[in-house]
């Protein structure tokens, strides 16, 4: 305690000759003592010449009711007394700036609120559309389902989208459960699957787990690759990530389908479509709708890589795109550009991929409705929607473009597209095209079929 209360030796002034404060251009602190302010003032005078007038005060903007925030407001002060004063004409340009700026800034403000006012109508009308077609499918389609689903009135309503209370449920019903699969059925097959898994990490290096998963004869080994595609679906979502609460949930649905399919095994997108269905429905139910979905003709196709029925439905697609949207059509065909390039993706996630999710929801929705015809009129839909921008484009932009699509894309936007695309060539629906393609094929694996040995 004693220590600091000693009296420290006084410092020396510093030399004025002291190289330091020269080389910096400072003086010794004895003679850099603050001065008053009017002093300052008083010493600047007798400098200039020049009496110093202090700005007025800034009560002539009181009055103004919006000021805009930055240095807009700047150009009303008057000039620094060592500068030469604003004119009367400078000062009169300056003000009539000065009230542009600040109108323009009000006009930007008041649209901005038009709009944020606009988005809140249509989010609380929207939310009211969803609440008025909860009651109706809860009340009056659910219970009469068969009567009423392939009505004109529901399938205008269906279009218009599900609520998502009940999507899920008209999901289960639309896609139907042909292969009897029971939620029994689905213990069992994710018994066997937990089994495996438990064999491969008992007995199985990294190598031999890779050799098993490109076996063809054992395709429950692809169980093993399901790991490492549940970290990349919906990665932004978090939920699907280790540790997320449908991390486990996603991967017993697809290691039961891979033990109960083996024939099929896993393949990449398959994680989206388990995901988007378990996000709407029951794990057993999830595991129902998956199984029935993937057995539809078109999915069984593009899931067991089936190159003669891919084409066929590439075929097809490519009638109806000439049909709607010609000049983009030629416009692809001159980069030799086919549809596998980016319809495989499309399809293999049904768009839940390639699409923002609440918008793939919506074309699951129809595509429940109208079945595997609507996943190739979306495809369309969407080449119709970016079709100026894609005429643009040379072959590397256009797959580019197509792999990863804009983010802002809207439902009202694209199904507008779709409404517009019109799945008719000839006379013929999609149905009657693909049939007529499969005849084709059939006959001309006869005619080019050996003669018969004598």
């Amino acid at each position: 305690r004693n220590f600091f209360t000693k009296r420290t030796k006084e410092l020396k002034p510093a030399v004025q000759s002291a190289p330091g404060w020269k080389l910096f251009g400072k003086v010794p602190p004895r003679e850099n003592l603050p001065k008053d302010s009017k002093i300052i003032q008083q010493e600047y005078e007798a400098r200039t010449g020049r009496m110093y007038k202090p700005p007025l005060p800034s009560a002539r903007r009181k009055n103004i009711e919006f000021e805009p925030l930055s240095t807009t407001a700047l150009i009303l002060e008057d000039r620094p007394a060592n500068l030469p004063a604003k004119s009367v004409e400078e000062a009169l340009r300056h003000r009539q700036e000065y009230n542009e700026m600040v109108a323009e800034a009000k006009k930007r403000e008041i649209k901005e609120a038009h709009k944020r006012k606009k988005i809140m109508r249509e989010r609380f009308k929207q939310e009211e559309n969803i609440a008025s077609a909860m009651v109706i499918w809860v009340n009056e389609i659910l219970p009469n389902w068969e009567g009423m689903r392939a009505t004109r009135r529901v399938r205008e309503l269906w279009w218009q989208g599900l609520p998502p209370s009940v999507r899920g449920k008209v999901w289960s019903l639309a896609v139907g459960n042909e292969l009897n699969i029971t939620p029994e059925l689905y213990e069992i097959f994710l018994s066997r699957a937990k089994e495996r898994w438990k064999s491969f990490s008992e007995t199985s290096s990294e190598n031999d787990t890779e050799d098993a998963g490109a076996s063809v004869a054992d395709r429950e080994a692809s169980l093993e690759l399901i790991k490492l595609d549940i970290s990349r679906t919906f990665p932004s979502l978090y939920i699907f990530q280790k540790g997320g609460p449908y991390h486990d949930l996603l991967h017993s649905v697809l290691g039961a389908y891979t033990c109960y399919r083996p024939d099929v095994g896993y393949v990449q997108g398959m994680s989206f479509i388990a995901a988007v269905l378990i996000l709407n429905l029951e794990e057993a139910d999830a595991f129902i709708a998956f199984a029935n979905l993937l057995n539809k003709p078109c999915q069984l196709a593009f899931f067991r890589v089936d190159h003669s029925m891919m084409l066929k439905y590439f075929a097809a697609f490519e009638v109806f795109f000439e049909e709607n949207l010609p000049k983009l059509f030629l416009h692809f065909k001159s980069y030799s550009l086919t549809p596998d390039i980016y319809l495989i993706d499309w399809i293999f996630t049904l768009y839940s991929k390639s699409l923002p999710l609440d918008l793939a929801c919506r074309v699951w929705d129809v595509f429940c409705r109208d079945g595997e015809e609507f996943l190739f009129r979306t495809g369309l839909g969407i080449l119709r929607l970016y079709e100026d921008i894609l005429l643009q484009m040379d072959f590397i932009h256009i797959a580019q473009f197509l792999t990863k699509l804009p983010e802002d894309i809207t439902s009202e936007k694209l199904f507008s597209c779709i409404a517009a695309i019109q799945m008719q060539n000839s006379n013929k629906k999609w149905a009657q095209v693909f049939a007529s393609l499969m005849k084709d094929n059939k006959e001309g694996d006869k005619n080019h079929s050996p003669a018969p040995k004598s």
